[in-house]
């Protein structure tokens, strides 16, 4: 496998997963700030796991990355003062401006996961596959 991964960044891929599920759990009953707030401390936590403190600090320092950064943190502020869903809004927006870099290496490792590489490889056939199974 071309992406050797250590016990710190396997944990820190964990967290990610997890405040993956806190956050879609908590948006899926009705905002709950308790649940979305939970969802990004697992999240940050993840990323900083996996790029490291000091990666995480000057991502969120850079200056390409400053219209990110505070998009992302005045969601996480509006999400706290109980304006969820505006605030998921911005952190949403914040997230993919913050992380646009990554995108062609999630999409590597993704072409190596077994079943999801398969299905991103070949999206027609698979949607011509469930098409057919319906008819």
């Amino acid at each position: 496998m071309p992406y050797e991964l250590s016990e710190i960044k396997k944990a820190g891929i964990g967290l990610i997963g997890c405040g993956i599920f806190f956050t879609f759990l908590g948006v899926i009953l009705f905002f709950d700030r308790g649940l979305l707030a939970l969802g990004n401390i697992f999240c940050f936590s993840g990323v900083a796991l996996i790029l490291g403190w000091q990666s995480t600090w000057q991502l969120f320092t850079k200056k390409m990355n400053y219209k990110g950064s505070i998009s992302f943190l005045f969601g996480l502020f509006l999400i706290f003062v109980r304006w969820p869903i505006l605030g998921i809004i911005l952190e949403i927006y914040g997230s993919l401006i913050l992380f646009r870099g990554f995108w062609p290496s999630v999409n590597a490792f993704l072409y190596q996961i077994p079943v999801v590489g398969w299905i991103l490889a070949y999206p027609f056939m698979i949607l011509d596959w469930i098409r057919r199974s319906f008819s």
